[in-house]
């Protein structure tokens, strides 16, 4: 039986300040469905490794087919792997959100790339493989097809969406280094989280974001399953979930489905989700912390209504205000997001978004610059004024990189987000004190942010 190793070329900078730090869930439901179909597949999560340590592993492995995820943050790193494997295996295969974006760019150092969802593709390409077949009967796909002297990418059918998401095999979660990021958390936080998926999709399109690439689509596990998955992961020794979906509130009642079911097997663990502002009221929320949910975090991206109709957010300023606070006051903890100088923006809108921003309930408060993704209709709009890859800042200061042309400096960009960072801690940390410092602090940083190119 041929065998399988797929990598998370991720490996964690020295100076990482994020708060996030979870398991890869994708290749690990990719190795659930191999195993599943009796494949042997070894995962090779580098978050804890060495770069060298990482490649010896893998060339240790003896696999016949290796899969390398990707991501734009990963693009380097997994195309190193490529070169070093391209003689150690006999098929390359490239997956993960850029890969989907952009297959072609990948074509030069993989054999073939698995555009979206990646689990029942993996299957067919091994036994497409096993029996010398062609791989062009591989719906999803792109590969290489010699032709003369010339290899050319041919990109395959279109592949359907999984719709039975309850029939999906858990992730396979023994194969990922759990004690290490147990470690990890309990250093960081005193506690350990891990995520679960429990929909897959978006039905929105919001301009920067690549959902839309992958078709525009959302699906539900059902509570009983999720909850199966729960008690799972908890048996790995951790002790908080992380609900990675990308709207988990969208649909109320399945939330409040959700949080019964915990209740009714008894369990007792803290757990957090990312919502949408338009999909939570009191009511939703405090049923949410009676299940165990101490925080939840909110994409709101703009104080601008301006700015949120141009990002095709389809949310409004008071919208968003009303969410954090309805939160807010049913006790939990609440995190928010928000770009800052987005294609089109004023002086005014990136102050109001800071103003706006720094003056909500939040514990916990992340700015970024813009990343036109590959695919994304944001990406369309500014694609001939990009002019490098992303790349790891070399600064202790700020882990952001502008990577295209804009009409603000990336010395504006990140002075605006350290304005907001202070701001926003000054908030937290001083209390009731902190409109004695915060307002003269706001007044003469907007004035230094005009002046700025």
């Amino acid at each position: 039986m041929t065998s399988v190793l797929l990598i998370y070329p991720y490996f964690n900078p020295a100076g990482d300040r994020s708060i996030f730090r979870f398991p890869p869930l994708g290749v690990a439901y990719i190795a659930a469905s191999l195993r599943k179909a009796d494949y042997d597949v070894s995962i090779l999560d580098c978050t804890f490794l060495g770069r060298e340590d990482a490649l010896e592993k893998a060339r240790a492995s003896g696999a016949d087919v290796i899969g390398i995820y990707s991501m734009v943050t990963m693009r380097k790193e997994s195309i190193w792997f490529a070169k070093h494997l391209r003689d150690r295996c006999e098929l390359l295969i490239a997956g993960g959100p850029l890969p989907s974006c952009d297959p072609v760019s990948f074509m030069e150092d993989f054999d073939i790339v698995v555009r979206g969802e990646g689990e029942h593709a993996m299957l067919e390409i091994l036994r497409a493989y096993e029996d010398d077949r062609d791989f062009s009967s591989i719906p999803g796909i792109v590969y290489r097809r010699s032709t003369g002297e010339m290899d050319r990418p041919v990109f395959t059918g279109h592949r359907e969406l999984e719709t039975d998401l309850d029939g999906m095999a858990f992730p396979a979660r023994d194969l990922l280094p759990n004690n290490s990021y147990i470690e990890h958390w309990k250093m960081r936080s005193g506690y350990a989280a891990t995520t679960i998926i429990t929909t897959r999709g978006c039905p929105f399109s919001c301009e920067f974001c690549s959902n839309a690439v992958f078709d525009i689509s959302y699906r539900e596990r059902s509570p009983e399953n999720v909850v199966d998955e729960v008690e799972q992961a908890l048996s790995f020794g951790y002790d908080r979930i992380h609900f990675a979906d990308d709207v988990f509130t969208l649909r109320r009642e399945r939330v409040l489905r959700v949080c019964e079911e915990i209740r009714k097997r008894g369990l007792h663990f803290k757990w957090e989700c990312l919502g949408r502002v338009d999909s939570i009221d009191k009511e939703t929320a405090t049923a949410m912390k009676d299940a165990g949910c101490d925080r939840i975090f909110f994409g709101i991206e703009s104080g601008s209504d301006s700015i949120l109709k141009l990002m095709n957010k389809k949310i409004t300023v008071e919208r968003a205000r009303r969410a954090v606070d309805a939160a807010h006051a049913a006790g939990l903890k609440t995190g928010a997001f928000f770009i800052l100088c987005y294609p089109g923006e004023t002086d005014k809108t990136v102050l109001d978004t800071l103003s706006f921003a720094t003056s909500l309930p939040l514990d916990y408060l992340s700015f970024t610059m813009p990343y036109p993704l590959p695919g994304t209709a944001l990406y369309e709009r500014v694609k001939n004024r990009i002019n490098k890859e992303w790349e790891p800042p070399n600064s202790i200061i700020s882990d952001h990189t502008l990577i295209y042309s804009a009409d603000f400096s990336e010395t504006k960009m990140k002075f605006a987000i350290l304005k907001g960072q202070v701001q926003f801690g000054m908030n937290k940390w001083l209390g009731k004190y902190a409109c004695l410092t915060v307002k003269p602090f706001e007044k003469l940083t907007d004035m230094v942010f005009k002046l700025m190119r």
